[in-house]
């Protein structure tokens, strides 16, 4: 079978513009570029947290969530006042309560919060605070798209909760892997 192979580069961005979903140009810094191109930016960075040694069951969970990632950047990609959304990009409801029963397992492995945690223990740990980082950026980049063109409620609730689900992976990572968190301490010159 012989199929043609086309190149990585079109040269239709040279100006500035690029092409949403439905085939629409646009500013190359335009909010809805920012908004998908975090959220493929958090979806890498759920790839680095990936390559390290993470439990059967966090593992599944992540690679589920990179396709659902996946689907809310195109989503995003797509521009709503002028096509319809696929099917394949959509967020449901069963979605947003899959990410609250891991962070609700998550959550019951580790002891209550007793003070201000820093981002720290350990590369996994903090692999996960960096996703967590970069998904509340894209969260904030998301509803500043909101307030121009009303998007999905089911995206936005997404969203806002994986920030919570890599903050509890992070906390049951650093107890599996040091048995303690590293805390803020108000009076770090005693360290």
């Amino acid at each position: 079978m012989d199929t043609e192979k086309y190149k990585l580069y079109t040269k239709g961005g040279d100006k500035g513009r690029t092409s949403l979903v439905g085939g629409q140009r646009v500013p190359k810094y335009d909010i809805r570029l920012e908004s998908y191109g975090t959220i493929d930016e958090l979806n890498s960075f759920v790839g680095v947290l990936l390559a390290y040694e993470l439990e059967e069951e966090d593992k599944k969970f992540l690679f589920w969530l990179q396709h659902k990632l996946f689907s809310v950047g195109g989503y995003l990609a797509t521009d709503t006042t002028q096509d319809d959304v696929h099917t394949v990009t959509s967020v449901t409801e069963s979605a947003v309560a899959r990410v609250e029963r891991e962070i609700d397992r998550l959550d019951d492995m580790v002891p209550p919060i007793k003070a201000f945690i820093l981002p720290s223990g350990g590369a996994i740990t903090a692999a996960a605070h960096v996703c967590r980082t970069v998904c509340r950026r894209a969260e904030r980049i998301i509803y500043r798209l909101n307030s121009e063109t009303p998007l999905d409620v089911n995206v936005l609730r997404f969203v806002n909760r994986l920030s919570d689900y890599f903050f509890a992976l992070a906390r049951k990572e650093v107890f599996r892997i040091n048995g303690e968190e590293i805390v803020w301490t108000y009076d770090h010159e005693d360290l």
